[in-house]
Order: structure tokens, then sequence, then C-alpha cells
């Protein structure tokens, strides 16, 4: 009989929770699941697998990690059926549907076989959540407990074969919990000292910005020990206060907005403002959308960031909001098809982020202001020598299939016709007492995650 931990967000030994508390009760099986529902939905993307492959790997440096493939149903029953499970771990996670779902079915089976499940919080959610009062305190209760001891000693599991990890490429972004402490400490001590004044332009914010967004992602690292990590260098190095400071508000902010989807599951497929549907769906443009998909809009920064995050896998966060926002606003189409294709393109899709970011920067939340960007100033703002998209671009922009005066006009028209439904203002009260943000608003602060 073993205490198994089930692996899925979490690949990672320093600060796990399930691991260690599981290696305390008795011989652990340590698991990864790869499983063909979640691998071939319409956000998952090869990219997400071969980061994930090579943090097993990394892992397995260290750990006994099985790796079985197949729906976690069936093998979790050959797993009781064959070498008894004692117990089950994880740790809570705040995924998409189908994971939702999975995780449900799984919970069912092992109260049907007796089983105890003990699933442990780690990315700062609160689950079951009954308001959003406190919920600050508490993220700062949890973040500021000690680190959970990784451990050192797990055996192999008598006769339960490891089984190999599923072929893969090279990923876009070394995974691994070896290259998230090697990417933490290079952006606490060197990359990270301008973060505050680069974050927001692509020509630097490659360099400048944190790059551990996959990684606490994908688990190989703990918000808790990012957290700590940060604070312990900005209080040893008062020059690099500003940025740090900076960067630790963004780790505040990622919390937040999964906390929206934890507690709002079906954000992920409609509207946060139910008097919203049907808003854009009737003007959907399959041109358009494959314009957008393609990096050829005609405008030179939005194809330019497309371009550079289909071939990479990451781009900063306020060109991700520009490419929403032309997405949402002058192309006018609904958000769901565009952040499914984002999902994949994106290293570090976290889904408790994206959705709930997706909604924002659309306008469908009914509480935000609207960021409707113009693509032309945000190139003479943030990439004003034409560096990057030079880089991006090299063969010019091509005919704009939109013009940004009349675009804006028709979006705001459009937007302020919705907003002023009576049932679209109810529904946004409640959004915002449900989901809103505690702390008081500061005008010029626009969240940035990654």
């Amino acid at each position: 009989m073993h205490q198994v931990v089930w692996l899925k967000r979490d690949l990672r030994n320093r600060d796990h929770a399930p691991l260690f508390e599981a290696a305390r009760r008795g011989p652990v099986l340590l698991l990864y699941i790869y499983e063909p529902s979640l691998w071939t939905a319409p956000d998952a993307d090869p990219r997400h697998w071969n980061f994930v492959a090579e943090s097993l790997l990394d892992l397995r440096r260290r750990l006994p990690v099985v790796v079985r493939v197949g729906e976690a149903l069936p093998v979790f029953e050959d797993i009781r059926g064959e070498h008894g499970i004692a117990a089950l771990w994880a740790h809570e996670e705040t995924t998409n549907w189908i994971a939702y779902q999975r995780d449900r079915a799984v919970r069912s089976w092992a109260r049907e076989k007796g089983i105890p499940f003990t699933e442990l919080p780690g990315t700062g959610v609160v689950r079951r959540l009954p308001s959003r009062n406190g919920w600050a305190a508490k993220w700062e209760a949890m973040m500021g407990a000690p680190p959970v001891p990784p451990v050192t000693d797990l055996p192999l599991p008598a006769r339960v074969p490891l089984g190999d990890v599923p072929h893969h490429g090279s990923a876009l972004q070394q995974g691994g919990e070896t290259a998230a402490l090697t990417t933490l400490d290079s952006f606490l001590h060197q990359r990270g000292r301008n973060y505050h004044k680069e974050l927001s332009s692509p020509v630097t914010a490659f360099e400048a910005c944190s790059r551990i967004s996959a990684h606490l992602a994908w688990g190989t690292i703990s918000m808790r020990e990012t957290l700590q990590a940060t604070r312990r260098r900005s209080a040893a190095a008062p020059e690099w206060k500003r940025p740090l400071a900076a960067f630790d508000a963004r780790l505040h902010w990622r919390s937040h907005f999964m906390q929206k989807m934890e507690d709002e599951p079906r954000v992920e497929f409609q509207n946060f403002v139910p008097a919203f549907e049907g808003m854009r769906e009737p003007y959907w443009n399959d041109e358009y959308f494959a314009a957008w998909q393609e990096g050829r809009t005609g405008y030179p920064l939005v194809d330019a960031c497309m371009r550079a995050l289909r071939t990479t896998g990451w781009i900063n966060f306020r060109m991700r909001a520009m490419l929403v926002s032309f997405a949402s606003y002058h192309l006018w189409l609904h958000w769901p098809r565009p952040a499914a294709f984002l999902a994949r393109q994106f290293t570090d899709y976290e889904p408790g982020i994206h959705y709930p970011q997706f909604q924002m920067q659309s306008g469908t939340t009914g509480i935000n202001t609207l960021r409707i960007y113009s693509p032309d100033k945000q190139a003479l703002d943030q990439d004003p020598d034409g560096e990057f998209v030079r880089r991006w671009l090299p063969e010019g922009p091509g005919p704009k299939i939109v013009e940004h005066k009349e675009a804006y006009r028709l979006a705001r028209e459009r937007m302020a016709a919705f907003r002023r439904q009576p049932e679209a203002k109810i529904q946004a009260k409640r959004v915002l007492g449900k989901h809103g943000s505690r702390k008081k608003p500061v005008p010029s602060r626009q969240p940035t995650l990654f």
C-alpha cells in the first residue's frame, strides 16, 4: 500500500506539501499521469508538454517519478488493483473546465473506494472562499509561512516501473526546478535591476522581466518560495527596492486573478456579465481572426508581437493586453476563440489567470475601465526606434485591415450601449462584490502579471 502523490501543476520537490506529508506516513508513489483528454484539448499545445516533459526529467534526477499514460480514473484504478493506495495526495489547483471535471470525478472515485484524498493549498488561492473581505490577509499568511522542506530520500516503489516520459522535442523555454531556481536568481541579482522601467517595452522585457511565469504556471517553483526570495533580496539590497516592490505586487495580483476563476469556473466560457452575451457573436469574422493569428493585420507592433509570441512562447504583459484589445475592439471578435488560440501560444499558460485577464481586457467583466489600445501609439511609446518591429516583421507592414479611429469609435458606442442596460448594471455590481479587489484603487496602476 502506497501513499500516492499525484503531480499536476506542481513539478518540483521544494516546498511541496503533499509530497512532504505523504513521505511522513509511509511508502510513497510519486505519480504523473499523461492524460490524452487534457493534451488534445483546444487550449493545449506541444510547447506546454515540452516544458512539462523537461520538468519531469529534471525532477527524476532527484526523485523516482512514475509516469503513466491514460485517463486519470483508469490509471488510479489500475494502481489500486496492482499496488494498493493507502491515501491520495495532491495540491489544490485552479484550472480549466476539463481538469476541473476530472478532479471532481477523482474525488468521487476516492470516496467510493474509501481512499482518503487530501488536497493542500499552494498558489495563494483560497478554496470555498465565502467573501473577498480579508482575502489579502489570508494570502499574506499563506505566503509568509515557512516553505515545506524538500523530500531528499524517496526510495523507488517496489515492483512499480517508472514508465517513459512520452516523446518530446526541445522546449522554447527550459523547464524544470533547476531552471526555475536559476531563472529566479538571475532576475533577482542581475536582470531585474530596471524591471519597473523596462517591463512594458518588448525591446527590453525579454531580458528585464522575471521570466519565471512558466515555472509558476507548471509548478517547478512555488509562489511562496518566489515571493520570499524576492522579499529577502529587497531587504538586503535597498537599491533594488523599487523594482522588486513592483514584482512583489504582481505576484499578489497573480493570485488575485486566479481566485476569480476559482470562485467562478464558468468564466472560461461565459462572460462575467451575462447581459453581454450576444454583444460580439453576430459580428464574427474569420478573415480578421486569421489575420490576427498570423500577424498580418497591417499594424506593425501588433503583427511583430504575434510573430514573436508564436516563435518564442512568450511576450510581455502590456503587449499581451494590446493583442487582446486589438482582437476584442478593433476586430470586434468574441473572446473565447482568441483566448484558446493565445493559450496555445503561451508557454506560461495558466487558466486561472488567462480567462479573467482576457475578459478584463475584452471589457466583459463590467467593472474594469475599457482599455482600447492604440497600436500606433504603443509602437511610438514602446518601440520608438522600430527595433522590435524590424526584427519580427522584416518585410514591413501590409495594408491595415481596419482603421483605428473608426474601429475605436464603433467599439466605444457598442460597449456603452450594452453597459447602459439595467440588467448589465445589476450584474456588474454583483461581479464587483464577488471578485473586486478590496484594496483602494490607484488610478495610474494597471496590474501587470508577467
